[in-house]
């Protein structure tokens, strides 16, 4: 952009939008604020607006003011436990948003919206590889369908454009995330060699040979901010990975050697199950080596992890698309895996 852009950042505490904050704050032609209910631990000069998006007259008052948003990037999400609960709650906290911000921003120009894989269905089983944005969609409900059909009906008309993303399995750093596969390979490994145990892979023997992608959190910080500036890129679906694919069975090793450890027999085990008792063992980790106070219960999603390791089939995104409109930054998956437990080594999160 040649003129200096004001960004909201939806979800400012999440692994994406935490590190879309800390890319946008570091590049300095940006004035960012963050929207989360708690603030954010990200150095920097930005402002703070703490709303719960599901509270209509909150986002009203906060929101349906005169801010100067030019961009909005929306990676706000919470859990629930149906599809069809979900797409409820994560519809309604953007319509929330959107219903307020919209007739107060005159200078809007974008709204990005971060999506995901399971657009393509992958959290039911086996689909088409590799995925393509123009694929079609699965049986409903999908929350990501509705956020999409709402964000571009709205737009119809009107001077701002919208994107949204699909990336896979995010990996970056940040506390209390539901989906961050760094921060479980990480815990679970630490855990597991004070228990005096190798490392297994605690998946399927489908899962151990089966292609996989990821998506490292700035470099989708970095796609996320191409999408939003990029004219072409107006009104349009991107998939977002690494740009790479892997087989567990060839990065578990380097795995293990990292953290010092032998590698087990695959073990396939449930880690919903088998690590929410394992607290103590966490606690008495922290205090050995005086790590960060971070409570067991947000430092890991075990769920996602068994989410991960159970898929039997190729979890592979195109990124033709991208790379045909311009985004041509790729990742080692690898070398990510490794630098990302080296940053947590660093911020004594893990010993």
């Amino acid at each position: 952009m040649s003129e200096r852009g004001r960004a909201l950042v939806v979800g400012a505490t999440g692994v994406v939008g935490r590190n879309l904050l800390r890319h946008l704050v570091g590049l300095g032609n940006w004035d960012v604020i963050a929207l989360s209910r708690r603030k954010p631990d990200v150095e920097g000069a930005y402002a703070h607006l703490a709303v719960d998006l599901l509270d209509k007259r909150q986002c009203r008052e906060s929101l349906g003011r005169p801010l100067g948003v030019t961009h909005v990037f929306y990676a706000a999400y919470l859990e629930r436990p149906s599809a069809a609960e979900a797409v409820e709650t994560n519809l309604g906290m953007l319509v929330n948003l959107v219903e307020a911000l919209e007739p107060a921003s005159p200078e809007l120009m974008h709204v990005n919206l971060v999506h995901g894989t399971k657009w393509y269905g992958n959290h039911l089983g086996p689909f088409k590889t590799p995925a393509r944005e123009d694929d079609p969609r699965h049986m409903p409900p999908n929350f990501y369908y509705d956020q999409q059909d709402f964000i571009a009906a709205r737009q119809r008309g009107k001077s701002w454009t919208w994107s949204a993303a699909r990336p896979h399995a995010i990996c970056g750093f940040a506390t209390g995330n539901p989906m961050n596969l760094v921060m479980v390979l990480a815990v679970y490994a630490t855990i597991s060699k004070a228990l005096g145990l190798p490392l297994r892979h605690p998946g399927t023997a489908e899962n151990y040979h089966a292609l996989y992608q990821c998506a490292d959190a700035d470099h989708l910080a970095k796609a996320l901010l191409w999408m939003a500036t990029e004219r072409r890129c107006a009104n349009q679906p991107f998939n977002i990975t690494n740009g790479d694919v892997f087989r567990w069975e060839h990065l578990w090793p380097r795995i293990a050697a990292f953290f010092a450890m032998d590698v087990g027999p695959r073990q396939h085990i449930r880690l919903a199950e088998m690590m929410p008792d394992k607290g103590p063992v966490w606690e008495q980790i922290v205090r050995e080596h005086q790590l960060q106070p971070i409570p067991y219960d947000r430092i890991a999603s075990w769920k996602f992890g068994d989410f991960v390791f159970s898929a039997g089939f190729d979890v592979i995104s195109s990124m033709t698309k991208a790379r045909h409109y311009g985004f041509h930054d790729v990742v080692d998956s690898e070398a990510m895996f490794l630098r990302m437990f080296e940053e947590l080594r660093r911020q004594r999160v893990i010993p």
